[in-house]
């Protein structure tokens, strides 16, 4: 493993609930599975989504007992090409309602390439959030059984300088959009509730350790007016003492697409939530519907 770096606040309660939405729709699916660990065998088969999917979601704030719609998020998937080779390209847009872009505008704009055979090529998020704005940026090859990746942040209005890290790791690593390609397609039937699922995540300006837990089976409802029988996921975080602290509760379809429905996020300043909108262009039927 091996690690290298070169260096090259709009604040408060809206400030950390749209930055926090914002990360934890980019995960979305990210976190639903458990990614294989095979040495740089970084491929999959696709058996979850095709090009033409689309995917919406409302957000919201929660602060007082107070539930505010803060914006919305979409996600687009499509066939293309990336460096001479069949790719899918996936688009992942959140953005503040006119409302709230009085107190903080966000605009996150992220693109990943992943081969037809799932394998993480490169990507790219552009983040506008209050004054501030920067890129990330991925890119991802893999020699001798090993995963090599080299990131690059950049601050375009020049408040600070280019940072740029290497890594290299014996597992997979992927970022938050080429993960979820992958992770829709395995099957959590396996799974027994508590049961803890670790790996690595590509988040910019480093490679992070994640934990995920699943907690069971759900009935959620949606903002499209439809109830879901779905799989129940928390994402967690420790501190120094190493104390578990849920940071996230994701409700994803109990089918064969896996499609996040709800997500509950719980933050220092009140909680926010995400719900299913709208989806066309499904490869599978949703058959985890309940009721509508």
């Amino acid at each position: 493993m091996k690690t290298t770096k070169r260096e090259s606040k709009t604040t408060g309660i809206a400030a950390t609930g749209a930055k926090r939405i914002s990360r934890i729709i980019l995960l979305l699916t990210a976190l639903l599975l458990a990614v294989p660990t095979a040495h740089a065998q970084c491929t999959a088969m696709n058996e979850a989504f095709q090009s033409g999917e689309k995917v919406g979601y409302d957000l919201y704030f929660n602060k007082s007992f107070i539930w505010v719609k803060v914006g919305y998020a979409s996600l687009a998937t499509t066939s293309t090409t990336f460096d001479n080779r069949a790719a899918y390209r996936m688009d992942m847009l959140s953005v503040s309602s006119k409302a709230v872009d009085i107190f903080f505008k966000m605009r996150d704009t992220l693109t990943c390439y992943v081969s037809q055979e799932l394998e993480p090529l490169y990507f790219r998020k552009g983040a506008e959030e209050g004054k501030r704005y920067t890129i990330d940026e991925a890119w991802f090859n893999y020699t001798d059984g090993v995963s090599h990746i080299k990131q690059r942040r950049t601050w375009p209005r020049g408040e600070r300088a280019v940072e740029e890290m290497e890594y290299s790791d014996s597992r997979c690593i992927f970022d938050m959009l080429s993960i979820l390609a992958q992770a829709r397609s395995y099957d959590p039937t396996h799974y027994t509730v508590g049961q803890r699922i670790l790996f690595p995540m590509a988040t910019g300006r480093r490679v992070e350790e994640q934990t995920l837990i699943y907690r069971g089976k759900q009935n959620i409802d949606a903002n499209d007016g439809i109830t879901y029988r779905c799989l129940v996921f928390s994402f967690v975080e420790y501190d120094k003492k190493g104390k578990e602290k849920e940071v996230i509760t994701f409700f994803v379809s109990d089918d064969k697409n896996h499609l996040p429905i709800r997500l509950d996020l719980y933050l220092n300043f009140g909680a926010a939530k995400a719900f299913l909108k709208n989806v066309t262009g499904m490869r599978h039927p949703m058959t985890a519907m309940v009721k509508e």
